[in-house]
């Protein structure tokens, strides 16, 4: 745990203008253990720099970014389709230690993610023995049947993980969410930090940090060591959806991060159970392929029939051996939210360890308990749909009008299992450039990490921020943008 420091260490701080923690953690301005002065250094010299300054060069950030296509889909808007991702260029700061334990707790939780799906999708022990209800698992909309005693290999089903966490007042990190299936947002790290780069070369001038540049290499690494055996030189590919994909940009950035073919679902075929891909020049085998299509879009022949995105046979090739798939099919039961409740009784189950990273406290409305609590609890409480991502369907029961909190009330009543609740978290923030100047705004990470035989996890990760005053919704569909995160190099 880093716990904020006194008021005599605070007056002591370097001062940065405009910007009020309040009784909020900093992820800049509270001083930590271990950084060498380097938090101080960084304070200092932004509060050297006037803030037309500051200004001048995210501008000057912003065009780079949007000159080179970094842009995701917002489907709402009809009137602004593809948009860049907001990039704050205040910097967010972990400190070696800080990142030590981070690092150690991202590993375990995929570890304990990965037995818990070879566990569901073999012996199920964990539902036999009731840690964790059979029901929630074979019940759940993503559950796939056809995975029961599907070989993969070294066992792993996640090979990219993205965990949400969360910094508390008392900055303590708290996992807020796993993303298991397919999560995205990698590519704003690395393209962040070239930005960064070359917006601000006097910040970074003679501050030691972890790189964040290894991870195509990293990727690419892994997708051959899960190839099938025997293959020299495997060929990898990345299927992806299509240009009209809100992640399209991603696909086509860690494609050519891997120095791998991008591919959609007509440029591959099926014959005697084996991949081939179309080219110029005839058809070549495929060995493995980093998938970033929804399950039930991936093979029209076992899933959706009038999918147009997959591929006829893939399932058939991936169960025969011949090829290998990442993420596995049937993830998604790993990152489901009201599943995210029980994820330290599975650490303890199959690791025999205490989290490394305590959950955010979650009651679960599919048990009466948890429904009784959140419903006399209702204003005090975040209400979230189980089977929604990006922020949709939240209620924050502090920020509800009485018409949300009374609709809110109606849906959890009407299906009470669709439903998790937990407290309002005072999350971190950190200095943000707002059109007012330099102000506190609400963040969170999402460290990377993937997995073949050994697990692997990107320093730092995508720090996400929430640009609306107060706003604790940091998703890109709903307004939120990004800062580059630093990973200090030990003294």
């Amino acid at each position: 745990m880093h716990v904020a420091s006194g008021p005599d260490e605070a007056s002591a701080r370097p001062p940065l203008p405009g910007h009020d923690a309040g009784p909020f953690f900093c992820e800049l301005t509270t001083p930590r253990n271990g950084d060498a002065g380097a938090l101080a250094t960084i304070v200092a010299r932004l509060a050297a720099l006037p803030v037309e300054e500051l200004r001048r060069r995210a501008a000057a950030a912003e065009r780079d970014l949007f000159n080179l296509g970094i842009t995701f889909t917002v489907y709402s808007e009809a009137t602004a389709i593809d948009r860049i991702l907001p990039f704050d260029l205040i910097p967010r700061v972990l400190t070696a230690g800080e990142w030590r334990t981070l690092e150690a707790g991202v590993k375990q939780r995929v570890a304990a993610l990965n037995l818990f799906l070879h566990d569901v999708y073999n012996a199920q022990r964990i539902l036999k023995d009731g840690v964790v209800p059979a029901g929630l698992v074979l019940g759940n909309v993503n559950y796939r049947p056809e995975m029961q005693g599907f070989p993969v290999p070294f066992n792993t089903y996640v090979h990219i993980c993205g965990t949400d966490i969360v910094r508390d007042t008392d900055g303590t990190f708290r996992v807020l969410e796993d993303n298991a299936r397919t999560p995205s947002g990698v590519s704003y790290v690395i393209e962040n930090r070239h930005a960064m780069l070359r917006a601000f070369p006097d910040l970074m001038r003679g501050i030691a940090l972890r790189p964040v540049d290894g991870y195509g290499i990293r990727l690419q690494g892994a997708m051959c060591e899960i190839a099938p055996p025997g293959v020299d030189d495997p060929q990898v590919v990345l299927l992806s959806p299509g240009i009209y994909n809100s992640a399209y940009f991603e696909h086509v950035f860690l494609a050519r991060e891997m120095g791998v073919p991008l591919v959609e679902g007509a440029d591959l075929t099926v014959e005697n159970d084996r991949v081939f891909m179309r080219t110029t020049t005839g058809c070549a085998p495929v060995h493995a392929i980093y998938r970033r299509i929804d399950d039930t879009f991936l093979d029209p022949t076992v899933f959706r029939p009038d999918s147009m995105l997959g591929v006829p046979g893939l399932i058939a090739a991936w169960r025969k051996g011949h090829v290998a798939l990442a993420n596995a099919v049937g993830t998604g039961v790993a990152d489901d939210k009201a599943l995210y409740a029980y994820m330290p009784r599975i650490i303890r189950y199959y690791l025999a360890e205490d989290p490394i990273l305590q959950n955010v406290e979650t009651q679960i409305c599919r048990e009466a308990d948890g429904l009784a609590y959140t419903l006399a609890n209702l204003e005090k409480l975040v209400v979230k749909p189980v089977g929604e991502s990006g922020g949709y369907g939240i209620t924050i029961g502090p920020r509800a009008t009485r018409a949300e909190l009374e609709a809110a009330r109606a849906k959890l009543i009407a299906d009470p299992a669709n439903w998790i609740s937990q407290p309002v978290i005072g999350l971190s923030v950190g200095p943000t450039l707002t059109p007012d100047g330099l102000r506190p705004r609400h963040l969170d990470l999402r460290p990377y990490a993937i997995t073949a035989r050994d697990t692997w996890v990107l320093p730092g990760g995508l720090s996400r921020v929430a640009l609306k005053p107060g706003s604790l919704v940091v998703n890109s569909s709903q307004g939120g943008g990004s800062k580059d995160t630093w990973v200090l190099v030990d003294e």
